[in-house]
């Protein structure tokens, strides 16, 4: 099994404006420093390099980022450290606080890259019912299933 992972942010205005050019700068490297990472497997992106044209959650503004890890260890030694650590920290000055839950973690068969609906069903799982095996946290975070346990590709569900 391998963990996906989704983080949605609203922006505080446009990607081309000025206030938001410390962070599209940053974008490239902190990509290329993923790709890089120990257990990184796969990330959404366009031919651009980036995910920042790709829309979902019926809205325009929202900014996507989805990643598949061999691991919750991967991921976190990847987003909590170095340069990914440093934007993290400064988050706040291109993206206002959501109200609702805006990262999901799940589990998924190696070799499967999660779509933004399915990212959509995860997120929404989240929300209305909170940590579960089918959708978590950092801070509340499952276990991997046996593969056995998850549903073929083509058979994503959301349950109550």
């Amino acid at each position: 099994m391998h963990l996906a992972q989704l983080n949605i942010s609203l922006p505080v205005a446009p990607l081309t404006s000025p206030r938001l050019a410390r962070f599209v700068a940053a974008l490239e490297p902190v990509n290329a420093l993923a790709d890089a990472a120990p257990g990184f497997v796969w990330r959404l992106q366009t031919e651009d390099g980036d995910a920042t044209a790709i829309r979902g959650f019926g809205d325009d503004r929202l900014i996507i980022n989805m990643s598949v890890w061999t691991s919750i260890e991967a991921l976190g030694d990847f987003v909590f450290q170095g340069l990914h650590r440093e934007i993290l920290a400064r988050r706040r000055e291109w993206f206002p606080r959501m109200r609702e839950a805006s990262q999901v973690l799940w589990w998924v068969p190696e070799g499967h890259r999660p779509t933004v609906a399915e990212a959509e069903v995860r997120l929404d799982h989240l929300r209305v019912h909170g940590p579960s095996a089918f959708a978590f946290t950092f801070r509340s975070p499952f276990p991997a299933p046996d593969a056995a346990e998850v549903p073929r590709n083509d058979d994503w569900f959301c349950p109550a």
